[in-house]
C-alpha cells in the first residue's frame, strides 16, 4: 500500500484520468472529492463488500459454477 500525506485542497492523480482532492479536515474525518470519468464506478469499501456478496449468493443460487461459465465462452 502507498500510504501519502496530503493537506487541505492538496490531490493525488491516480493513472492518467483519476484526481483526488482533500476538500476538508475536521478531527478525525476527512471529506474527499473524486474526480474519474463516468464509466469508472466509484464506492465506499462496505457497499462494495455488499455488491461483492450479494453477486456472489446470486451465482450461488443460480446454480453457476466456473466450469458452466467456461462451457459459455
Amino acid at each position: 500500500m502507498l500510504a501519502l500525506s496530503r493537506k487541505t485542497n492538496e490531490s493525488i492523480v491516480v493513472g492518467h484520468d483519476i484526481e483526488i482532492t482533500v476538500l476538508e479536515i475536521k478531527g478525525d474525518q476527512v471529506k474527499i472529492g473524486i474526480s474519474a470519468p463516468k464509466s469508472v464506478p466509484i464506492y465506499r469499501k462496505e457497499i462494495y463488500v455488499q455488491i461483492e456478496e450479494a453477486n456472489k449468493e446470486a451465482v450461488a443460487g443460480a446454480g453457476v459454477t466456473p466450469e458452466t461459465l467456461g462451457k459459455l465462452f
